[in-house]
């Protein structure tokens, strides 16, 4: 089987390199950003399983999910994280992951679940996806509305106020009405500071 591990963190990505050459049957390649990992995807010979870390840098959350998945017909694509909510979990595998694996997997487990998805099962812990989450209210979102919060997340997409709109499914002006009072709301003055105050906060 040929792996591929995407991961900014060294001793964490040389560590999962190891548990799964140890097991005999994976080749592995590692590599520390979305785009070293989507020059390995269109280079190399075809994987049969892409493993990529939530948070690395050039990933945008799910977004590179969607992204590897359209790189080459029939990849299979997995997200690895050790931050990641039930919810991120769910969104991942309703966009066509292979599967989400925590970090906290043990190894043997971790092993288990790259051959699972590798053959072309998909994965999720059933403890992890079954879990109760604790409800952290964040003073941040509070003080948003629904909507407002829709467009701040485009914002922390880098979306356009047309793209928002768009994907919204509002008029431009109402965006730059909303933009205008959650900059007011969060203390931005404008959507860079707007989208920064939205990632510091944990919102996105």
């Amino acid at each position: 089987m040929r792996i591929l591990i995407a991961d900014d963190h060294d001793l964490l990505r040389d560590t999962l390199v190891l548990f799964l050459e140890s097991e005999g049957s994976m080749v592995t390649t590692a590599v520390g950003s979305f785009d070293a990992a989507r020059e390995r995807i269109e280079q190399d010979e075809a994987y049969d399983l892409v493993l990529l870390d939530y948070n690395m840098p050039g990933m945008n959350g799910l977004d590179g999910i969607t992204r590897a998945l359209a790189l080459k017909d029939g990849l299979r694509v997995a997200l690895i994280s050790g931050e990641a909510t039930k919810k991120i979990a769910e969104q991942a595998l309703e966009a066509g992951a292979a599967g989400f694996v925590p970090k906290s997997l043990p190894a043997k487990s971790f092993v288990n679940a790259v051959k699972f998805m590798a053959m072309g099962e998909q994965y999720a812990p059933l403890d992890f996806m079954t879990a109760e989450e604790e409800t952290v209210a964040n003073p941040l979102a509070e003080k948003l509305t629904a909507r407002e919060m829709q467009v701040l997340e485009g914002l922390t997409k880098g979306l356009s106020n047309k793209e928002i709109a768009r994907e919204l499914d509002i008029q431009e002006p109402t965006v730059k009405l909303h933009m205008k009072t959650l900059y007011r709301k969060v203390g931005a003055s404008n959507r860079t500071q707007a989208a920064l105050i939205a990632r510091e906060a944990g919102l996105f």
